[in-house]
């Protein structure tokens, strides 16, 4: 068999799609093996497809926007959707089930501040009619230590990823009181990206045929199994089972997963609102600049 080198940006099961592709055996009814590992700072995603170690990634398409805005050419293509909506969880001291968007003026929240993350909740906070400023926000650091200074008393509120905030809960430390993607809507989020020479391969075929039908399963599957598959693959190793199972099910209710696999032009003009409104960008960018769902579609 072939093997197909994937990475990711970040590790979530906010990312089952990907992942259900590798654990749910689809990579090998097309005849791929495949090797799997998470970028860090000496090892990203853009240097690792130019230099053609890895096939493919999951990223975001907003990645590609610092390099537009400094006017660089763009070999990297943003091919499929994994999420269509932001993946982060705001979690409390305290359950509230009353919780409203205002409740954070005045508090202190550590929020994520990675480019997109940090984009994202500036944009959900304006939409639920909350003044950015009158929030008292915590760069805390990494999300390694975002979750320890929360764990260590720092803080009323979280902003992390699943399952970082329902392991929390799930030890009586904190507790989810709303969801970002709520707050923001549908919007380009995250995404699988590659260059676009190998776009065109086989191999390329062979993975969208794969990737199609691990997102109809982790659309449609009972929560359990899919935790179960996931944990059985070796990628939750840590995490409880009752917690994973619950992490997934909320990405699943919360509708991040489609039947499409494209990227829609709505949901990168909902993307491209979001960028311009922190002033991370300086104008709208053609979506063919950054997109091509020739496959996806």
């Amino acid at each position: 068999m072939s093997t197909i080198n994937i990475m990711a940006l970040r590790h979530s099961a906010f990312y089952s799609p990907l992942l259900m592709t590798m654990a749910g055996g689809y990579l090998r009814e097309e005849g791929l093996e495949y090797e799997y590992k998470v970028a860090t700072p000496d090892c990203t995603v853009p240097d690792s497809i130019q230099k053609g170690t890895c096939h493919l990634a999951q990223s975001a398409v907003a990645t590609s926007f610092a390099g537009l805005e400094k006017g660089e050419d763009n070999n990297i293509i943003h091919f499929a959707q994994i999420n269509s909506r932001d993946g982060f969880f705001i979690a409390g001291r305290e359950p509230d089930d009353t919780f409203s968007w205002d409740k954070l003026r005045g508090k202190k929240v550590l929020v994520d501040h990675f480019f997109q993350p940090l984009a994202m909740f500036k944009y959900g906070v304006h939409k639920q009619g909350v003044d950015y400023s009158g929030i008292d926000v915590i760069d805390a650091g990494n999300v390694d230590e975002i979750e320890k200074s929360f764990r260590d008393g720092e803080g009323d509120y979280v902003h992390l990823q699943g399952p970082a905030p329902q392991q929390m809960e799930h030890e009586g430390i904190g507790h989810v009181v709303a969801r970002v993607g709520d707050a923001v809507g549908p919007v380009a989020f995250s995404s699988l990206c590659t260059s676009r020479e190998w776009l065109k391969t086989d191999m390329a075929h062979a993975f969208m045929r794969a990737y199609k039908k691990s997102l109809d399963y982790v659309m449609n599957a009972p929560v359990d199994e899919i935790a179960a598959q996931e944990q059985e693959a070796g990628f939750f190793p840590e995490i409880d089972r009752q917690v994973l199972t619950g992490t997934i099910k909320a990405y699943q209710q919360l509708g991040c997963w489609g039947p499409d696999a494209s990227i829609s032009q709505s949901a990168y003009e909902n993307l491209l609102d979001v960028f311009l409104f922190s002033g991370t960008i300086s104008r709208r960018y053609p979506y063919d600049m950054v997109v091509d769902s020739s496959l996806s579609g």
